[in-house]
């Protein structure tokens, strides 16, 4: 579910938002329907790392990928598929951490009643 949620809902936003919306919405999605601190780091992960990935290659491979070969080479890099591997490694990790820490916090903030 929290894949999902974040999936979508990460497409459409990163449409008319900056990238760093996923920070804002790993930690929303993961603090209020997060199950376990497992699936609140790797769900988000998963799914913008998939996300990142689907984005990159549908707007590289119509352009034989001219613009992401080129920025492998200012990178020292020898081929395209490492630049688009790096960026969705890294968009995966800051959508985990925002996650783990959106479960976290709801866990602090958690007061659990006790039977007095």
């Amino acid at each position: 579910m929290v894949f999902l949620v974040i999936l979508i809902a990460s497409f459409l936003l990163q449409m008319i938002l900056p990238w760093w919306i996923i920070v804002i919405l790993s930690f929303a999605t993961c603090g209020l329907i997060g199950k376990t601190a497992k699936l609140s780091l790797w769900q988000p992960f998963f799914a913008i790392a998939l996300l990142w990935t689907g984005v990159a290659l549908y707007q590289s491979l119509p352009n034989h990928n001219l613009l992401v070969s080129r920025v492998a080479e200012m990178f020292g890099l020898h081929t395209w598929w490492l630049v688009l591997l790096v960026s969705a490694l890294l968009g995966g990790f800051v959508a985990a951490v925002s996650g783990y820490c959106g479960y976290q916090f709801r866990k602090a903030v958690l007061v659990k009643k006790t039977t007095a």
